[in-house]
């Protein structure tokens, strides 16, 4: 769909492009090969002291995203108590709570890269991913895999979740460090623009570093 952004948008979009079809064929325990996707153009870099969103792990944002850091629980402080169950439902997901909104609308797109922390234990980054999974409402169809990313193992996923009039697709992915968890999610409006994030997306995976 189109937002009337003009070239801004057609940056983003040509950086999409398909590099490589590996074939998205899955094992008996619900893992795929994913499709190669072009890394976006790089931006600023989120994680680290003094960047907008300090979190466990450092990793750069594609050009023209705006990060923000989000404090959830004066989020929740902060709502009436007809809106609590509605606040907490946005800013809690599974095992993990919001701490930075990624916003693509700057670089031509209507979506979000989130980034969410959790308390430190005993529990892996498939488990973790699988909860926070769990708890996103109308998900089905997930593909987990594993990969390594700046010396940490970390399990994606990718599913389906309802979108406008048809199934959109989301991907996510989940690291454990000494601080705790941490899982990066990408939505979109809708399965083109969640196509057309997907660079960025990839760009984050790919420089993702723990800050420990």
């Amino acid at each position: 769909m189109r937002h009337g952004v003009g070239d801004g948008r057609r940056g983003l979009t040509l950086a999409v492009l398909l590099t490589a079809l590996v074939g998205g064929c899955s094992t008996g325990d619900g893992e795929s090969d994913p499709a190669e996707v072009e890394v976006a153009r790089r931006g600023a870099r989120v994680g680290p002291a003094g960047s907008a969103c300090e979190l466990p792990v450092t990793f750069d944002v594609a050009e023209s995203w705006k990060p923000k850091a989000v404090d959830a629980e004066a989020g929740l402080a902060g709502v009436s108590e007809d809106l609590a169950d509605l606040a907490e439902a946005f800013l809690r997901q599974g095992p993990v709570t919001m701490a930075c909104e990624i916003d693509a609308k700057p670089a031509g797109n209507i979506g979000f890269l989130r980034v969410w922390t959790g308390e430190p234990g005993n529990a892996g980054a498939r488990a973790v991913l699988e909860d926070f999974v769990a708890a996103e409402q109308g998900a089905a169809r997930e593909k987990y895999r594993t990969f390594e990313t700046g010396g940490l193992t970390a399990t994606e996923v990718e599913y389906t979740v309802p979108g406008s009039g048809a199934l959109r697709t989301s991907h996510a992915f989940a690291v454990v460090t000494p601080d705790g968890p941490v899982v990066l999610h990408l939505g979109g409006l809708d399965e083109e623009e969640h196509q057309e994030m997907l660079p960025a997306y990839e760009l984050a995976k790919t420089t993702l570093r723990s800050t420990a």
